[in-house]
C-alpha cells in the first residue's frame, strides 16, 4: 500500500516535524502566551496547506482561532469524516519537576517528552501525517475529509459550540474521529465508547458579617466551616452512595456483557492501589473499581477553604466557608438537572443560622456510542491491521463535552480512537507520548480511512 510505504520512508521526518509543532508554547489559558497560541494556529494551517490540503482556513473567535481544512475529492459516493483535535496545551507548572524543558522535546526510553506530546498535538498530528501519506504518494484520499483543530480545549472550548452550531453545513459529515483518549494499558489497543459528563458547582456558607474572635463569640454564633463540613459530609452515605434525592433516577445501568468485558481487561487492583500509595480503594458498594470510575456517577469535593490557614494560631470564627464540588455523570444523566437536585438538597438541609450562595459553574453531557456502528467497526478493523490483535472496548471516567455537541449538532457518530497511555502524564510534568504509538497511530489512521471507504 503506497501510503504505508510513504509513512515508512518518512518516519524520521514526521518525528522532526512533530518536534517543531511541540516547540510552540501554545498555552491557551494564560494570556501571556496569546501570541504563541496564534502562531501555533498559523503553523498548523500552513502545514495542512503544505501536505496538499486544497482548502484551509483560519476562523477567528473571541478567543483563540479555529483551523479548518477539507479535501472532498473522493466524491459524493464516498463518506465524509471530520477529524477533531486541539493545538493548545496545558500550563507547565511546576516547572522544576520537569526532567527536560517542556517545549524542547526529546526522546527518552522510547517516549517523546514535551507538553502537548500526547494531549493533543501528537495525536492530532498522526492524522495529518496519515493524510499526507495518501496525498504525497500520488493517491486520492479514499474518503472525503475535514479537519477541525481548535485552540481553546484546555481553556474550556468556550467558543467551539457556537462555531459548530453556526457552521453545520461546513462541518456536515458521516462520522467524527477524535484521538484525545488513551489505551487501557501499554500494548493493549483500545477504543473508548463512553465518557462521563460533569456538573461542577461552588457553594459558600456565610454566617456573621465579619470574622469574629472565637473567645468572645465561640459557642454563641454558628461556625460556617463546621456547617459546611457537616453539609458536604451528608452528600454520601457509608456505602459510597450519593444521598441527593433523585440523583440516580436516570442512570443508564451497565449491561452484563459490558461488566464481563471489564472483568477481562488486564486490571490489577493491588498494583493500582500501590501506584496511588493507598491501602484500599473506595466507592459505591457492589461495583468494581473500573465500574465505579467508568460507568457509575461520583461526587467529590475538589477544594474547601475558609478561616485562617497560615502558620501558628489565630483564634478566629470565620465569616465564610466555600467548597467546590464536582459530580461525574453517566449516560442519561443531565448536568442541569443534577445541579438543580443538589441545590434543592443543600437548601433543604441548610440550618437557619447561616446563608447559602450557590453557583453552577460548569456542565457537560455524558456520552455513549454504539459499539456495532460502521465507524466503530472500521476503527476496530484498522487497529487489527496495525497491531495484529483485537482492540478492547473501554470507557473513560473523564469528560470531553464537545463530543456530545458533535453528535447532536451534526447527527454523526463519534469514534474515540486515542493512542495515549495511562503513563503519559497529561496535564502533569514530564508529559510524554510513546514513539511507537505515534507511528502506529499514523498507520492505523491510514487503514481507518481505507476501511471507512468500503
Amino acid at each position: 500500500m503506497e501510503a504505508i510505504s510513504y509513512l515508512n520512508s518518512n518516519r524520521e521526518l514526521f518525528l522532526n516535524q512533530l518536534f517543531e509543532f511541540l516547540k510552540i508554547p501554545s498555552i491557551s489559558n494564560e494570556s501571556e502566551y496569546d501570541k504563541e497560541t496564534k502562531r501555533c494556529s498559523e503553523w498548523i494551517s500552513n502545514h495542512l496547506k503544505n501536505i496538499g490540503m486544497p482548502n484551509v482556513a483560519i476562523y477567528p473567535t473571541a478567543g483563540h482561532p479555529i483551523v479548518y481544512a477539507e479535501n472532498l475529492e473522493a466524491g459524493k459516493d464516498k463518506p465524509t469524516v471530520l477529524i477533531y483535535g486541539h493545538y493548545d496545551v496545558q500550563p507547565v507548572d511546576p516547572l522544576e519537576l520537569w526532567i527536560s524543558k517542556p517545549f524542547e522535546p526529546e526522546v527518552r526510553n522510547g517516549k517523546i517528552y514535551a507538553r502537548g506530546s500526547s494531549d493533543d498535538k501528537g495525536q492530532v498530528f498522526m492524522h495529518i501525517k496519515a493524510v499526507e501519506s495518501y496525498l504525497k504518494s500520488g493517491n486520492k484520499l479514499p474518503v472525503n475529509l475535514k479537519f477541525l483543530i481548535e485552540g481553546e480545549e484546555e481553556a474550556g472550548s468556550n467558543h467551539l459550540d457556537d462555531f459548530i452550531l453556526n457552521h453545520k453545513d461546513l462541518l456536515a459529515c458521516d462520522s467524527v474521529l477524535i484521538s484525545d483518549t488513551e489505551w487501557f494499558a501499554d500494548g493493549v489497543p483500545s477504543l473508548c465508547y463512553s465518557l462521563r459528563g460533569l456538573a461542577y458547582i461552588e457553594i459558600t456558607i456565610t454566617g456573621p458579617n465579619r470574622d469574629l474572635h472565637s473567645g468572645t463569640f465561640g459557642g454563641a454564633v454558628d461556625n460556617p466551616i463546621m456547617v459546611l463540613s457537616k453539609m458536604i459530609a451528608s452528600l454520601r452515605d457509608d456505602y459510597g452512595r450519593i444521598t441527593i434525592t433523585g440523583f440516580y433516577n436516570d442512570v443508564l445501568n451497565l449491561e452484563q456483557d459490558e461488566r464481563d468485558n471489564f472483568n477481562k481487561l488486564p486490571f490489577n487492583y493491588r498494583e493500582w492501589c500501590n501506584d496511588l500509595e493507598v491501602n484500599e480503594g473506595y466507592g459505591e458498594l457492589g461495583y468494581s473499581t473500573l465500574e465505579r470510575t467508568w460507568a457509575r456517577p461520583s461526587l467529590d469535593i475538589n477544594g474547601i477553604y475558609g478561616g485562617y490557614i497560615g502558620d501558628g494560631a489565630k483564634t478566629v470564627l470565620p465569616s465564610k466557608a466555600t467548597a467546590k464540588i464536582s459530580m461525574r455523570l453517566v449516560p442519561n444523566q443531565d448536568p442541569e438537572d443534577i445541579a438543580n437536585k443538589i441545590k434543592d438538597h443543600l437548601f433543604r438541609i441548610l440550618p437557619p443560622t447561616v446563608k447559602l450562595e450557590f453557583k453552577n459553574l460548569h456542565g457537560g453531557n455524558p456520552v455513549i456510542v454504539q459499539r456495532d456502528g460502521k465507524a466503530i467497526q472500521s476503527a476496530m478493523n484498522a487497529l487489527y491491521k496495525t497491531y495484529k490483535k483485537e482492540a478492547v472496548f473501554m470507557r473513560e471516567g473523564g469528560s470531553i463535552p464537545i463530543v456530545d455537541t458533535f453528535s447532536q449538532a451534526l447527527n454523526a457518530p463519534v469514534v474515540l480512537m486515542g493512542f495515549g497511555l495511562p503513563s503519559d502524564n497529561i496535564h502533569s510534568p514530564n508529559e510524554s507520548f510513546a514513539v511507537d504509538n505515534f507511528y502506529g497511530g499514523i498507520e492505523t489512521s491510514i487503514y481507518y480511512l481505507e476501511e471507512l471507504s468500503k
